[in-house]
């Protein structure tokens, strides 16, 4: 197909709006351009699909991820905007609805909204209940109607404020897939009664993420960090200046032998990952004069907070492939005992499957923690367990357990718990849960705790009924999906569903009730 044929087919689409054609042009138009310049090794790791770009475009010119320092925006205005500081609670609402449409994404619409109870709780003095509940719900409607992409995203918690449980009561009533949403937990600070809100908003709509706080603010500096888009944690004021990843199942394909696997095969690839990173971000930091704009000269973001994320999916399949391995004696006695169980068999289910995982994930860390790159945090790259795209096919996101092979949910997270140490820029997995638990979502509370408790960074569940669900991090409705075909919709990301919900199997999660709720407070 032509470059013209392309714009033509995308100019008469019945069912894109002018908006969203404009998106899909302006896609095509830089794909036009040639791609910087890369080894013939880069190259051949792109087109046989081993090395990813995740389409981020031919001549990058704005970062993938922007985490803007919201709160230093409205205590100071900004100059290029023509706003002065936030003196009250409707100046503040409209100066981030302002700020957010210069915020730049690989998607062109914002990932990260901002702490948002940390940014608003200063200007709630002298307003009750429920104006501040009628305020933030016609704010909560604005930002899905007029930023409609799912991986738009706000954070809020781990303290107990009013403004975090109207955030919440709001989430659960409205059932919208943007924003997207993170209550940060921390065990110290955060009382049981409002972990047990955002779980009981889980059972209600699948939102929020449960993140831990600990743990990822350990893992940056005092400046802070934020989740972004579907659960990306990254350096506050900074962001990703792209994500590169890494198919760990097609690497294991190329490897003769366990051995071979992590000493030749994986950091070979791994060096033409960090290859590709070097060249996309000296293109956006040296070339694209994005980091000449406003939001680094009123200080809102700094280039020196800004990471490449070093993406890595298909662990399951690795694992499995790697197992079959002539040089894995256990393989052998693990096929025979199990062959009459296929679908309960290999990574999620046995030990040693999921020991090698364990042992793939604190060898990618020790790369990329080894590995200096030009621009990075502190001089590094950050590791991802990236969580799919709607184009994959046959390889299963991140680190997690292949769709519809899920076992019960404790030992799906006593499989998972060991990797979530390793992957500073975020991972996930999605617990899909038996609709019984909303009459009990006090079970789901004790699940998400015993989750964190191992170690988990972020906790994340469905619920089989609720419409509302998750893909790979971002949310759809269920019936948005079905109406797609004939109808479209106002949302950019529920094409992505849809596609995902054909290639990738999202839709054969397995529902799992909750059992022995308890067990995971044994691991403490």
């Amino acid at each position: 197909m032509t470059f013209q044929d392309k714009i033509s087919q995308i100019i008469n689409h019945s069912q894109l709006s002018p908006k969203q054609k404009s998106n899909y042009l302006a896609l095509e138009a830089e794909a036009n351009l040639p791609y910087m310049k890369v080894s013939d090794a880069v190259k051949i790791a792109m087109d046989t699909g081993i090395i990813c770009d995740m389409f981020e475009g031919h001549a990058p010119f704005k970062p993938r991820y922007v985490l803007p320092d919201y709160a230093k925006y409205l205590q100071q205005g900004s100059t290029y905007l023509e706003l002065s500081p936030a003196s009250n609670f409707d100046e503040a609402l409209n100066a981030l609805i302002i700020i957010y449409h210069h915020v730049p994404s690989v998607t062109g619409i914002p990932v990260y909204l901002g702490q948002l109870d940390d940014v608003l709780m200063p200007f709630v003095q002298g307003i009750d209940a429920d104006e501040l509940y009628a305020k933030l719900k016609r704010f909560w409607i604005l930002l899905d109607r007029t930023l409609p992409d799912a991986f738009m995203h706000v954070n809020i918690g781990p303290t107990d404020n009013i403004i975090c449980r109207t955030i919440l009561k709001i989430d659960a009533e409205l059932k919208q897939i943007a924003p997207n949403l993170t209550f940060m937990y921390d065990p110290a600070v955060t009382p049981d009664d409002l972990l047990l809100l955002a779980a009981s908003n889980i059972c209600e709509c699948s939102k929020p993420h449960i993140a831990n706080y600990p743990l990822h603010r350990n893992a940056f500096d005092d400046a802070g960090f934020g989740i972004v888009s579907c659960y990306n944690a990254l350096p506050l004021a900074g962001g990703a200046n792209t994500l590169v990843r890494l198919n760990l199942k097609d690497v294991a394909l190329t490897a003769s032998s366990i051995n071979h696997f992590f000493e030749q095969a994986l950091p070979h690839y791994c060096q033409l990952m960090f290859e590709l990173i070097e060249a996309r971000s000296a293109f956006l930091h040296q070339e694209s004069h994005f980091f000449d704009s406003f939001l680094v000269k009123e200080q809102l973001i700094y280039e020196s907070r800004f990471a490449p994320m070093f993406g890595i999916y298909g662990m399951a399949e690795a694992v499995n492939i790697l197992q079959t391995l002539t040089n894995t004696a256990t393989s052998a006695s693990n096929n025979s005992s199990s062959a009459n169980s296929n679908a309960n068999k290999g990574y999620g289910h046995e030990l040693t499957a999921n020991e090698l995982g364990h042992s793939i994930s604190a060898a990618l860390d020790k790369i990329v923690k080894s590995t200096p790159v030009t621009y990075g945090y502190k001089g590094r790259a950050l590791l991802h367990s990236q969580g799919g795209i709607s184009l994959d096919k046959d390889v299963t996101p991140g680190v997690r357990i292949p769709y519809g092979t899920e076992p019960d949910p404790i030992s799906h997270i006593n499989a998972l718990a060991q990797h979530h140490q390793y992957y500073t820029a975020g991972i996930s997995d999605i617990l899909t849960i038996d609709e019984t638990v909303k009459a009990n979502p006090q079970a789901m509370f004790q699940l998400c705790k015993g989750a964190l408790n191992l170690g988990f960074r972020e906790f994340s569940a469905n619920v089989a009924s609720n419409d509302l669900v998750r893909v790979t991090g971002y949310m759809v409705k269920l019936s948005d999906i079905a109406a797609f075909k004939q109808a479209g919709s106002r949302s950019n990301t529920t094409g992505l569903a849809a596609e995902a919900a054909m290639n990738t199997g999202i839709l054969q999660r397995q529902a799992r009730v909750i059992a022995h709720e308890y067990a995971p407070y044994h691991y403490e």
